[in-house]
């Protein structure tokens, strides 16, 4: 199949490219290259797969340009991974998720629309941060996500019901999934984990919020790329009397207690962390834990990556890349 993939030098992204490209499909990329962390881990990544992927730099909230992208590719399927992430800074900008996450998000969602039968689904990016003030443990698809606690979550949430009008109104096929706290190699420099790591190789201390009542669904990124892959492999099937949208949790199924997560990462780096005790943040939620039995049940997905082997491996990764 011949796919595009938005967010393409991203850390999601990256990882997808990599493995489409290794199951033989022909795969072609975009990505603004913003600066909201360092372009040049963009940068390399995108280097990385250069040999299976040329990717354009492109703003997705550019409806024109996107939609020409889209029309002189003509793709079987888009995976739609580029997006504002980060809860704390949509605290602070909230325009930069306005722009990405929802006018880019309709803006890719029409030219997938101009399309018509040529495209087989979409598959776009969703986030766990949608069940919010959720208190329903694990959460599951058909609990409502009406309550977000962050701006980023609102957005991401208001993506998903872009989504559905537009399988409704024009029949426009589309699988959107929910990621819980995805880890690993060329990860994001803004997630705990990497700055834990690297504070604690400096031997500065790690903000510990909540006082440490915090527990995580981590996900290893090779567990996410192989739902993702499948869901684009597999034509998905909606009945008669349903819009052809449906919507999945995609996590490791486990949650882990921060401090936890703390001593393994210790554990990998083989030095103790400094903690400082700080107060639950704005936007951030206590627990998240997912139910994944529908993506189970629909695309055979099975994570099968540990904690403690997926943050060994990070580690790794991490010290290699930054010649430590």
């Amino acid at each position: 199949m011949k796919i595009v993939v938005t967010g393409a030098a991203g850390f999601i992204g990256m990882h997808v490219v990599e493995r489409l490209a290794e199951r033989g499909h022909s795969i072609v990329g975009l990505d603004s290259f913003n600066d909201y962390y360092d372009p040049e881990l963009k940068r390399a990544r995108a280097a990385r797969v250069a040999h299976v992927c040329k990717i354009t730099k492109l703003d997705i909230a550019d409806a024109e340009a996107i939609k020409k992208f889209v029309l002189a590719e003509q793709p079987d399927v888009v995976v739609h991974l580029a997006a504002q992430a980060g809860v704390r800074h949509s605290l602070e900008n909230p325009s930069a998720y306005i722009q990405s996450n929802l006018v880019g998000h309709a803006a890719v969602l029409e030219a997938c629309r101009s399309l018509g039968d040529k495209l087989s689904h979409l598959v776009y990016a969703s986030s766990s941060s949608v069940y919010g003030g959720n208190k329903e443990i694990p959460f599951k698809e058909e609990h409502r996500a009406n309550t977000p606690v962050s701006l980023y979550a609102a957005t991401k949430r208001s993506g998903e019901l872009l989504s559905s009008a537009h399988a409704h109104l024009y029949n426009l096929k589309q699988i959107g999934l929910r990621f819980f706290t995805v880890y690993g190699p060329w990860g994001r420099p803004d997630m705990a984990y990497w700055i834990f790591a690297e504070r604690i190789l400096k031997g500065e201390p790690i903000r510990v919020f909540n006082n440490g009542d915090m527990r995580r669904d981590f996900t290893w990124v090779h567990d996410i790329v192989a739902g993702v892959v499948a869901a684009v492999e597999q034509t998905p099937v909606f009945a008669p009397t349903e819009r052809p949208h449906k919507i999945y949790n995609i996590g490791n199924h486990k949650s882990v207690a921060l401090l936890d997560m703390i001593e393994i990462l210790e554990n990998a780096l083989g030095r103790k962390a400094i903690k400082s005790f700080e107060p639950l943040q704005p936007g951030d939620v206590k627990e998240t834990f997912a139910d994944i039995s529908a993506f189970v049940a629909d695309y055979g997905f099975q994570p099968t990556t540990s904690l403690e082997e997926g943050l060994k491996t990070f580690v790794a990764w991490f010290k290699e890349y930054h010649s430590i």
